[in-house]
Order: structure tokens, then sequence, then C-alpha cells
């Protein structure tokens, strides 16, 4: 028989490919592996350490207690507003007696086998999920078999998890009404990518409050960014690249609302004489900032803490119902916010 080469940081679709089977037959073989014939889970596990999917040395039906030990999926690693969260977690978990582990899916790829190894050698009790996708493929059957998992921030249905989050259609619609009630017509918004859903509500929002002071929404007052500062910048100049430029901004998040800001500056404009510009999420720079950010202020460390005590229910056989637990937010009023024209 011909050896065969592990594939450079193999997914499930590469173990897929060479077992000649789905990637829903790959997941359940795996991780549920009752639910498939031992002739086909035979042939996936020996297809997943051809490709480098699973090592050699990983064996089936290993048998241990609780690991005390939680992973935590973030979508991205570096963005500062989940560093609350994770602390609200940490600190949670730790008075419980757990370790939390994090793993960042900003590099899904490379990291969607190692997040395998650790469930199916039951190296962890059980995820937090901070981002609206599971980062391996699982049909709902497969769901069912895997750790206890809640979800915080995001509110994704189809995945019927209990999850911990804001209303952030509400929130965003009384942050557009507040820059409408400083006199603003002209709004724009700087928002996210449409796929995630808590940016859908935040746009559902925006939509709404404009509405409701009888403005028409025009599409080319919304430009999207990708949470990044440079990605806030990036929409600010296609926003004042309009014929009639907005004398308001309603960012999604904070970051892309201090990449906007730094963008007025370069062009000279004044904040807020000439634009008012405001965020979301008030992370810990947004108070640093020039000047200081009118932003929606989630309380990110009682997210990761409620969120946390859901999962250490279900960890100690409790049944948690699927479904929304809310948490307030608070609009904060600082200086990137005026009346248009203050300074004329």
């Amino acid at each position: 028989m011909k050896p065969t080469k592990p594939v450079e940081n193999p997914t499930m679709k590469d173990v897929a490919a060479r077992a000649k089977v789905s990637t829903a037959t790959v997941s359940r073989a795996l991780m549920n592996p009752d639910k498939v014939s031992q002739h086909t889970r035979h042939r996936v596990e020996q297809a997943a350490i051809e490709v480098g999917y699973l090592p050699h040395s990983l064996g089936r039906n290993i048998k241990r207690n609780e690991s005390r030990t939680l992973l935590v999926i973030v979508p991205d690693i570096c963005d500062p507003f989940f560093s609350e969260i994770i602390r609200g977690i940490e600190i949670t978990a730790a008075s419980h007696g757990y370790l939390v582990l994090i793993g960042d899916c900003a590099h899904q790829n490379q990291q969607e086998k190692t997040f395998i190894d650790l469930i199916i050698t039951k190296q962890i009790d059980g995820m937090l999920l901070l981002g609206s996708h599971l980062p391996f493929g699982a049909s709902k059957e497969d769901q069912r078999h895997l750790p206890p998992m809640v979800m915080a921030n995001e509110f994704a249905p189809e995945l019927e998890l209990p999850t911990v989050h804001i209303d952030n259609l509400t929130a965003a619609f009384n942050a557009v009404s507040y820059l409408q009630k400083l006199g603003h017509k002209r709004i724009a918004c700087i928002a996210g990518p449409e796929e995630m859903p808590h940016c859908r509500y935040r746009s559902q929002g925006y939509i709404q409050a404009l509405r409701r002071n009888g403005i028409d929404v025009d599409p080319h007052y919304i430009a999207r960014g990708d949470f990044t500062f440079e990605a806030g910048s990036t929409a600010l100049e296609q926003l004042l690249a309009l014929p009639q430029p907005p004398t308001a901004v309603f960012c999604h998040t904070d970051v892309m609302a201090m990449g906007a800001i730094s963008c007025a500056k370069h062009h000279g404009l004044r904040v807020p004489e000439d634009l008012s510009i405001m965020g979301f999420d008030d992370i810990a720079q947004a108070k640093f900032c020039d000047p200081p950010l009118t932003t929606v202020a989630q309380p990110r460390f009682s997210i990761g803490k409620e969120a946390m005590l859901l999962l250490l229910e279900q960890l100690q056989g409790h049944t948690v119902s699927n479904g929304s637990r809310l948490l307030e937010c608070v609009l904060v009023e600082r200086g990137s916010t005026s009346p248009p024209g203050k300074g004329k």
C-alpha cells in the first residue's frame, strides 16, 4: 500500500474526501461514534489519521472523569471587545474550580482539528461560544452529543443553545434616536459583517429609528467593515465622498468608531463640531480616545459571568432551557457627539 501524505492544515472536509463520505458522517463518526457502523467509523478514523487530522496515538473509548477544564471559543482574540467577557468567564470558572482554555477562531481551519481532539478525548467538560457559529461541522443530532454549550454575546436560534446577550436592536434604535434628538438628520451607519446576527439586529435598530422619525433610509449612508480600526477609517472615507456627507455616524463597534475619528481628523474635520461619531460596546479605550467616545455600554463582564453560571448549571446536571437571557445596556454620553454645526 502506498504511504499517504498528511495534508497541510487538514480540515474535516479533507477527512471526508479521503474517506469518501460526507462531512456530516465524519462529524458523527468522531464525536458520536455509536451512531455510525463500525466499518464507517474505522474508515473515517483511518482517513483522519492519514491526512493528519488526528494523531496516530489517539485511541477510541477513552474513559475519563471530569477534566475540570472548559473551552471558550472566541471569534478573534485580538478584538478588545472580548477581554471583559473572558475575564467574567475566567473569574467565575476559577471560583468553581475550573480551568479555562481559549480557542481563537480567526484561523478556523487550523484550529478545527484541535477543537475536535479536545472533544473526542474528553479533555474539556463544556464550551462557551462567543460567536454565532460552531468552529467545526456538526448537525443538530450531533450537537446533542457534544459537551454542554452556552453562547455569550451572540444570538443564533438555529443552534438552540442557552445564550446571554443584550437587546441589540433596541440598543441601536436608542442610540440613533439620541443622535436625532440632538438634531441630526443625515445619520450614516458603519455596520459590521451582514452575516453576524448582532450586526443584523443593530442595522435593524438603525433603520427603525430613521423610519420612526420619517427619514428615508438611503443605502449609500450604510458602509460596512470588519470591526477593525482600518475598516472604520475606510468606511468613513466612503461616506465623506457622498454629495451630501452625514453630520453624524452610528458605528457598530467602538473600534470602528475610533478608526472613523482618526479619518475625520485626517480630513480636517472636528469631532463633534463638524461630525458626531457614536460607537457601541464601551471598551476600555473608548473613554481615553480624543474626543472620548459616546457609546452604548454593554455589561461585558456580566455577560461572561452569567454565561459561565449557565454552563455550570448544566455541568451540575441541571436542565437549562434554551433561548435568550437579556442583560441591560446603557447609553454613555461623552465628547464625540453634539448638535450639528455646534462650532459654527
